[in-house]
Order: structure tokens, then sequence, then C-alpha cells
């Protein structure tokens, strides 16, 4: 009896040192930074390819002023960009970010530059991230 405790003391130590070592809540700041990084890209490729079919021009909703993007659907103390969404032509909805965007917003930011460059920023990122991208 004594040695089926032993073992189970040592299966208990040991799990509990691989769970600190495999830290869940670092793996899983990491994932949602991740989707971060995606949806940035995804809403920065859909206004390009909206301003290649379009001559050039950008959704006239988005400003020089760092603005955040509204859900699908939403308005309200955001920035809409149905023209991205319209007959899901170049993104099916404005993604959320993933820590659950409650209300309005997206969770994800939107400017442009006098030169008509974009930077769409995740303001959200865990650990220290800073997530934005510029073209």
């Amino acid at each position: 009896m004594l040695e089926i405790l032993l073992v189970v003391a040592a299966i208990t130590i040991l799990a509990g040192i691989v769970i600190l070592a495999i830290n869940p809540n670092k793996q899983l700041a990491d994932t949602r930074n991740s989707q971060r990084w995606m949806d940035v890209n995804a809403i920065l490729s859909a206004v390009y390819q909206y301003s290649i079919d379009n001559n050039g021009n950008l959704p006239s909703t988005i400003t020089t002023s760092a603005t955040v993007i509204c859900k699908t659907g939403q308005t309200g103390a955001c920035i809409s960009l149905a023209a991205l969404t319209t007959d899901e032509k170049y993104l099916v909805s404005i993604p959320v970010d993933p820590s659950g965007s409650t209300g309005v917003s997206s969770g994800y930011t939107i400017v442009k530059t006098a030169n008509n460059r974009i930077t769409v920023s995740a303001p959200a990122a865990e650990q220290g991230a800073t997530i934005n991208v510029t073209r």
C-alpha cells in the first residue's frame, strides 16, 4: 500500500512540474496573438484589394486618426468597413479580437497616413507584444 502512495505522489509531482513547464496561460496568449496577426493582415489585405478594384481609392471611412473598427453590421463610436464585407467580396465579416471584444468594437484599429499608407493594429495584444502592420 505504501508503494502505491509513493508512486501516486511521484506522478503528481511530475505532473505539476510538466504543467508549470508547459505554462498553459502563455501558450493561450501566444495563440491569441497569432490570431491577431492573422486578423490584422486579413483586414489590411482586404483594404488593399478594395483599393485595387476601385481605382486606388480606399474605403471613405478610413481617416488619418487611429480609429477602432466596428464589428460587421455595427455602428457607433467606431468606423464601419462595410464596404469590405458587402456581398462578402473582400471579407466575410470583420475579424473580432480573440479576447472577446464586447460592444460594437472589433478590437482592431485602422489609420491612414497623408500618403495613403494604411496601418492596422491590435491594441489588446498580450505579453507586451506590439501587433501592427503597415502597407
